[in-house]
């Protein structure tokens, strides 16, 4: 009798565990460091109550918006309520590297997030926002913790708008995409040999004349066909205001990027005297690297830079100012009699050379308004491109200005090591990995995904240096949004865990059961995206 009463005690007990839900796994891009599941899932009331300290009030306004138009939930604000639905909770004692962390405690007291800055609690509620479930008219969440942080600091998506304007209302829409998947800077390439597209008061023409082409190549570099379509476009000084604001509320940090010395034709189209050979040209309509370039032997020409930089940074409250400095053919400095007079005297033995010297003025310039410089890699001198000769590339005595972020995107690994090793900081956008321009054969899903910024065999030391990645969306060949979304979604979710997620925690399958709740979203937004695999 006692051993039957035993049997049965133990056979309700294994029925009761089977009759246990197993936890419903969070899917959520980017992957969260650390994940830990509990028995059951909590149920929200109807009306969520919301406590928080005062200083994130602008977070709890996101958390409610989307509390209203993603779940139709209604919420009730109340700060000091410790037993709240919903806690926001600021916190200190987080190490750098963590303080745009952030925690999540789901438990049947409700759902705390806690962080040490505003920015973490704003990608807390981005990571609630994906784990929450309406079932049936009600709103649930699996009981669970998590703890979050970004692995790299500098997590870019980067537009061009020289070779093809978009507007304000697309930059948005990337900015909220951007936002959802903590993603934190925005880079915007802002002038192009083919287009100006910021309103500089001082310099009007550079809008008036160097907005605008008459027609655009079409298909693919060098096919020499034309659309015979005008395209024009540029923001003015308050839709730049404007866009910076929605940014920072998102909390994305907006870096301009405006070209010297190089893809400067839009400019020099504009101003002729801007020109190294003082010529005037039209706004080109054919893509690839022009040949004109600013001369920067004159003072005039430093001095119209200097004064479109103070324009620049009165908008953009960045500390960082992106100069280009890519793809510059010396053709014309080596031709030019004041060009070459001048780096005599400047005692400067290569046209290499003489870019870095007008890099490190412009430096000086940015560093006396208490910005720090950023340039795509051909800013260190180094020899990248067919068309530069061995005697032009030869390092010479002047060197990269210290405290520059080398943006790297082109050349053999070793030189991100030497650049490292030289003491500057380095953003990898390796463009063998983040072109969105280049199509789904030549970078799929998965080696997008599988991307690391920190190369191979980079010793420990120097691996902090590495202050993240990018992935750049080039404008040559999108002339719609239809085109640009195609290439961006959803390649960009992969990016964005790229820079979030560290190497050991990413796990492609995972990714991907993640990733459809993106796509049934940008589905429902008529964005058609790329291929999945």
């Amino acid at each position: 009798m006692k051993v039957n009463l035993i049997s049965g005690i133990c056979i309700s007990l294994l029925m009761l565990s089977c009759k246990q839900e197993a936890p419903l796994n969070y899917q959520v891009i980017p992957t969260p460091q650390s994940v830990a599941y509990k028995t059951g899932h909590l149920e929200l009331p109807s009306e969520v109550k919301i406590a928080f300290p005062e200083s994130v009030k602008k977070e709890v306004d996101v958390l409610q918006e989307i509390l209203s138009s993603d779940f139709n939930c209604r919420t009730i604000l109340d700060p000091q309520n410790t037993m709240a639905d919903i806690q926001l909770e600021l916190t200190t004692g987080q190490s750098e590297k963590e303080k745009d962390g952030y925690s999540i405690d789901v438990s049947s007291k409700g759902i705390k997030i806690t962080s040490g800055t505003s920015t973490g609690i704003f990608y807390g509620i981005q990571t609630l926002r994906q784990i929450l479930r309406a079932n049936e008219g009600k709103l649930t969440v699996q009981k669970g913790t998590i703890s979050d942080y970004p692995a790299f600091e500098w997590r870019a998506f980067m537009l061009d708008e020289g070779r093809h304007f978009k507007g304000k209302e697309v930059v948005k829409q990337l900015l909220d995409e951007m936002a959802r998947l903590k993603m934190n800077v925005f880079h915007w390439h802002l002038t192009e040999d083919q287009g100006w597209r910021i309103e500089i008061k001082k310099y009007p023409m550079l809008t008036e004349v160097g907005s605008y082409r008459d027609s655009t190549e079409i298909n693919h570099f060098g096919s020499n066909e034309y659309d015979g379509k005008p395209h024009q476009g540029f923001y003015t000084q308050d839709d730049i205001k404007e866009i910076v604001t929605y940014a920072a509320d998102r909390h994305i940090m907006v870096v301009p990027e405006i070209e010297m010395p190089g893809h400067a034709s839009a400019a020099i189209a504009a101003y002729p005297w801007l020109g190294t050979t003082g010529k005037k040209i039209k706004v080109p309509c054919k893509f690839g690297v022009q040949y004109d370039i600013y001369n920067v032997a004159d003072p005039k020409v430093v001095n119209f830079l200097t004064d479109v930089i103070d324009e620049v940074i009165t908008l953009f409250p960045s500390p960082v100012f992106h100069i280009g400095g890519d793809e510059v053919r010396y053709d014309q400095w080596n031709e030019s009699p004041m060009v070459q007079s001048y780096m005599k005297k400047n005692d400067l033995a290569t046209p290499a050379e003489l870019q870095v010297y007008f890099t490190n003025t412009v430096s000086n310039i940015l560093a006396s308004k208490n910005k720090r410089m950023m340039g795509w890699n051909e800013i260190t001198g180094a020899k990248l491109h067919e068309y530069q000769s061995e005697k032009d590339t030869k390092e010479g005595n002047e060197k990269l200005a210290a405290g520059t972020i080398v943006h790297f995107w082109k050349g053999d690994s070793s030189l991100i090591v030497s650049t490292l090793k030289k003491g500057y900081e380095v953003v990898n956008s390796f463009h063998e990995y983040t072109y969105l321009d280049y199509d789904y054969k030549s970078i799929p899903m998965e080696k997008a995904y599988n991307f690391n910024p920190i190369p191979a065999g980079l010793p420990t030391e120097l691996q902090s240096k590495v202050l993240g990645t990018g992935c750049q969306m080039w404008g040559e060949f999108i002339p719609t949004t239809e085109s640009m979304n195609y290439k961006v979604y959803p390649r960009i979710a992969a990016y964005a865990e790229v820079g979030w997620t560290e190497a050991g925690n990413k796990d492609y399958q995972k990714f991907k059961l993640a990733l459809a709740n993106f796509l049934t979203r940008w589905s429902s937004m008529g964005i058609k995206y790329g291929p999945t695999e």
